[in-house]
């Protein structure tokens, strides 16, 4: 079975169906006969013979297709456990050992549907994300509501969820109140209030009311459809250690192959008395034993279930690649606006130069800012609380730094202390606590505009709880005032801060952390918005939070919502799945290793034998739907 949820052989295409069920109920009933009965020679033969095609005829069949259809330079792909356990069992009947031969099929059909079933059970809760997707909406046309696929639905329509209805593209509310189950988004249990204004997301369920909203994105980029195709994408990549488990199979069955050849030749070749049926059958017992059912199963799955885990949750990681390197982060390095802080800003203190005053400053300021739709902007239009006049032309954001304007046919500057200096303005500094906002009108300095922000609530825990899960080295990044950063480090014990950085400055100092990761381990960075997406790009783990916007594409972790506990358990699920991964590499080579020895020395025979491909598999697996649960 793969990451996908195939199944390794054809047998599993009809297992569930009813005439793979009549197969599997007549195999194990001739099988029983066979065992409990004492027959006559050829009917003996006959009965495990039909008992042994039942079960195992598909695993021949796909043996044989697969030797059909091998090529010459990729001689080694035939040497599957399919390959194993059809020269085992038909060796077993070759020798008379018909039961055995039987049994190896059965154990292995009955180990098949568990760990089909154990793939399910980790597959249900990114099977529900799936499910959420609403393909059809209540459209309002004139005075009428149609039913309609939501993929007509344009940008600007209004359409109606009713109670106990999933919200099928994301919106506005513009009309009626209700609470909102957004478990599925953000993995948060309690509901969500929503009322006109509120901006809801597809997915969600609608509890109560009925909603009026007019549709803000098309189906295809909605919330609950971007989820998916994240979901869907992270099966395909894979961690190291699944791909080294691929590798170590590939080089693994030929050796053991070959080993089994040798114990079954060798010594009646050179051991004086030995017989070559009995060192045929233990050559058997080496091939059943030998398969590595256990580790191209239960790998895969280990972190499949991890991906589920955290999907539940609201973390969505996209791929196994990802899950591995959040398993040994080293240092991890946090955007400051919107990520540590909420982002919600309030002016707390307006100081102009000696050439203006403080609505002249207000005025300027507001309108430049108008167009942009940074949380300081926004916070600077609520203070200055008149309309903005249609006087703004040739409006320019400046990534990083600010934004240019030409306000009353005057050129309006707002930004940080390096918009100041790129433009040779004397400024004058401050040490408020709080983001500062520059103006400059026709390159005279006009004055600054503080603009304060709050820590959120679970910054200070989640920083102390990074140190508990393995994480030595934190760091804040941001563009703005060096101060301020330094006061939000001091207030949540960050090591090392590195303030008025532009986008592409950030980059910069994630290569020069970097260098300073230990050998092995993985650098984090945490971002919430379109500018950080350069440095989620480059991180090993680029984290977004609360975002499915453009930085979605850079990131490899998002965090449906803004809270920061979920990197606790990211790296919590990611520890765990590699624990589970190496108990499985460790336990399931262990004990085929031991058991090989002692079948080989005579002391294990084929229901050990059994026990090993099968019982390990099964306790394998067993083993790895655990994570989901972490």
């Amino acid at each position: 079975m793969d990451l996908s949820g195939k199944c390794c052989s054809s047998c599993c295409n009809n297992k569930n169906g009813v005439f793979g069920k009549a197969k599997l109920f007549f195999g194990v009933l001739l099988f029983a006969i066979g065992v409990v009965f004492s027959l006559v020679p050829p009917l003996e033969f006959g009965i495990f013979f039909v008992s042994y095609m039942l079960l195992g005829g598909d695993v021949l069949i796909l043996t044989y297709k697969n030797i059909l259809n091998i090529k010459k330079d990729k001689i080694l792909e035939i040497f599957d456990e399919h390959f194993l356990m059809s020269i085992a069992t038909i060796g077993a009947f070759i020798i008379g050992e018909y039961p055995e031969g039987v049994a190896v099929m059965l154990f292995y059909k009955i180990g098949e549907i568990l760990q089909e079933k154990a793939l399910e059970n980790s597959k249900k809760s990114i099977s529900s994300l799936l499910d959420l997707k609403t393909e059809f909406a209540n459209l309002q046309r004139g005075g009428e509501i149609v039913k309609t696929h939501a993929e007509n639905v344009k940008i600007g329509d209004i359409i109606v969820i009713k109670a106990g209805e999933k919200i099928p593209l994301d919106g506005v509310v513009i009309s009626g109140k209700s609470f909102l189950d957004t478990s599925a988004i953000s993995g948060e249990s309690v509901p969500k209030s929503a009322k006109e204004g509120s901006e809801i997301f597809s997915g969600c369920v609608n509890q109560s009311g009925t909603l009026y909203v007019r549709v803000t994105c098309e189906f295809q980029n909605s919330t609950i459809s971007k989820i998916a195709r994240f979901v869907k994408e992270a099966s395909l990549k894979k961690s190291k250690t699944e791909h080294f488990i691929r590798k170590f199979a590939k080089i693994y069955t030929p050796i053991v192959v070959l080993g089994a050849i040798m114990v079954a030749f060798l010594p009646p070749i050179f051991i004086e008395n030995a017989q070559l049926g009995e060192w045929l059958y233990k050559a058997l017992i080496f091939l059943v034993i030998s398969c590595p059912c256990a580790l191209v199963v239960s790998i895969p799955l280990s972190f499949f279930a991890g991906l589920g885990g955290a999907s539940k949750r609201g973390i969505l990681i996209k791929g196994g690649n990802y899950l591995e390197a959040l398993s040994c982060v080293d240092t991890i390095a946090f955007d400051k606006t919107g990520t540590l802080t909420k982002g919600d800003f309030s002016v707390s203190k307006i100081k102009p130069s000696n050439d203006f005053n403080k609505n002249e400053l207000l005025f300027f300021a507001a309108h430049a800012e108008s167009f942009s739709p940074h949380p300081i902007a926004l916070s600077i239009i609520k203070e200055y609380k008149n309309n903005i006049k249609n006087e703004i032309k040739e409006h320019e954001e400046l990534l990083g730094v600010g934004v240019k304007a030409k306000v009353s046919g005057k050129l309006v500057l707002v930004g940080n202390e390096k918009l100041m200096e790129l433009n040779s303005i004397a400024y004058e500094k401050s040490d408020a606590f709080g983001s500062i906002a520059h103006v400059a009108v026709d390159n005279i300095y006009a004055g600054y505009i503080v603009i304060s922000d709050q820590i959120k609530e679970e910054s200070r825990k989640v920083i102390e709880d990074l140190k508990s899960v393995g994480v030595k080295n934190t760091a804040i990044l941001t563009g703005d005032d060096e101060q301020v950063a330094k006061e939000i480090a001091k207030e949540l014990n960050i090591d090392k801060v590195f303030s008025r950085l532009l986008p592409l400055e950030k980059v910069e100092k994630l290569e020069l952390l970097s260098k300073n990761v230990a050998k092995g381990k993985k650098l984090i960075f945490v971002g919430d918005g379109i500018n950080d997406a350069p440095s989620l790009a480059k991180a090993d783990v680029g984290i977004a939070v609360g975002t499915l916007d453009i930085t979605t594409q850079s990131a490899d972790v998002v965090l449906t919502d803004n809270n920061l506990r979920k990197i606790i358990s990211a790296i919590k699920i990611a520890k765990k799945t590699s624990i589970v991964a190496k108990q499985n590499i460790a336990f399931a080579l262990g004990v085929k290793t031991l058991l090989m020895i002692f079948g080989v020395v005579g002391i294990s025979g084929m229901w050990e034998a059994v026990f090993a491909d099968v019982g390990v598999t099964i306790l394998a697996v067993l083993n790895a739907t655990r994570v989901i649960k972490a």
